[in-house]
């Protein structure tokens, strides 16, 4: 099995650059990348998803060797959902009191926060257009 710096390094000669132009242009230390070809380090999952992007790969298969999912997935959208509405169906059993008591305290949290939210934006404009009346009748 490839590892990730075999990856990398058959990327980098598919595109027929060097390594020092490859770390130059992602700014990689030479260092990391001999600490990657030895199996002391790997890249960080930043530099993976920009060496995936700069060689317009996918993770999966960076990280993994496993081909995108385009090419493994051959599924019918039907065994996923049902009706003509085509709504997930993944829910095996109804909602526990618990659950729904929870769900029920976050609408109602979330509905506080947004009205509060929006008479503070109205506070603020209703004291700016009044701090903008009073420069008026100073000039």
């Amino acid at each position: 099995m490839q590892s990730i710096y075999e990856r990398i390094e058959h990327l980098i000669a598919e595109r027929g650059m060097t390594k020092k132009a490859f770390c130059q242009q992602l700014k990689i230390s030479t260092g990391n990348l001999g600490d990657w070809k030895r199996g002391k380090s790997i890249p960080s999952t930043n530099k993976l998803i920009e060496i995936a992007s700069f060689f317009d790969v996918s993770l999966d298969w960076l990280m993994i060797g496993r081909p995108s999912k385009e090419a493994m997935v051959r599924e019918k959208r039907e065994d996923y959902f049902f009706d003509v509405l085509r709504q997930l169906n993944c829910q095996e059993s109804e909602l526990s009191t618990v659950e729904q008591s929870f769900i029920s305290e976050y609408i109602e949290f979330t509905r506080y926060r947004k009205s509060k939210e929006s008479k503070d934006a109205g506070d603020y404009r209703y004291k700016s257009e009044n701090k903008s009346d009073s420069e008026e009748n100073e000039a």
